[in-house]
């Protein structure tokens, strides 16, 4: 039997199919201005309904996210915390749990329930997670200062990093240059990295955003693409 993984962003779901650890088949739908409004659950429903999966892992890489310290057990406050970083409809979204001990911190992101519903009710053994917690686990530091950028289909998420301890996370929509760089940019001058001390590392979809990464390396001393998607070879999916 197959194991079938999801990646939710923005506005598309990736899919990964694969049997002994052996990638059989990866589709990716995107969401566009004139889609119909139920294009992704749709589209989620004709994959969930292809055959008898025997396990499913499902990461999340919407913005609707807050990393806390690990430990932090207040969970009554997850919707809270999220709705200072993004707003949040507790009646429509699920809200998850992700901890990362390597680094000591945790997230607590949500999912839409119309997506999360679908698939539990598949009574398939799934297994949640964040793309935060997911990226983190591929990440190799040193005792420098260091950004580890992962982009997607018009989004990147990234950690900043400082001897080793986790300074800052963010997940951002992004369309243009101008957006990617000022993010980045503007983050840099807000946790006191300088240009010449950063190490710069990307991950991700980089052949799609190269024009991002052209405009990124105009600024920055110290950059090194560590993996560029390949066609059944998708990034965060395979990571962890």
């Amino acid at each position: 039997m197959e194991q079938l993984k999801l990646l939710f962003t923005k506005d598309g779901i990736q899919i990964q199919i694969s049997r002994n650890k052996t990638v059989s088949a990866e589709k990716s739908f995107f969401r566009e201005e004139d889609s119909p409004l139920h294009f992704l659950t749709e589209k989620l429903e004709e994959v969930l309904a292809q055959q008898n999966f025997k396990e499913i892992s499902v990461i999340s890489a919407l913005n609707h996210f807050t990393l806390m310290p690990e430990g932090f057990s207040n969970h009554d406050l997850g919707f809270d915390l999220i709705a200072l970083n993004a707003p949040v409809d507790r009646e429509k979204e699920e809200l998850m749990l992700s901890v990362n001990k390597k680094f000591g911190v945790q997230f607590y992101y949500t999912l839409p329930k119309s997506f999360y519903d679908q698939i539990k009710s598949r009574a398939i053994p799934t297994k949640f997670n964040f793309s935060g917690e997911q990226f983190l686990n591929t990440i190799s530091v040193k005792n420098k200062k260091e950004i580890h950028i992962n982009l997607y289909h018009h989004q990147c998420e990234f950690f900043a990093f400082d001897q080793k301890k986790v300074i800052l996370y963010n997940n951002l929509d992004v369309t243009s240059e101008v957006d990617f760089l000022y993010f980045i940019m503007f983050t840099l001058s807000k946790i006191g990295f300088g240009i010449e001390e950063t190490q710069f590392f990307v991950y991700g979809e980089t052949t799609e955003n190269e024009t991002f990464i052209s405009e990124l390396k105009k600024f920055v001393k110290h950059l090194k693409i560590v993996y560029d998607n390949i066609p059944t070879k998708n990034f965060v999916l395979n990571a962890g």
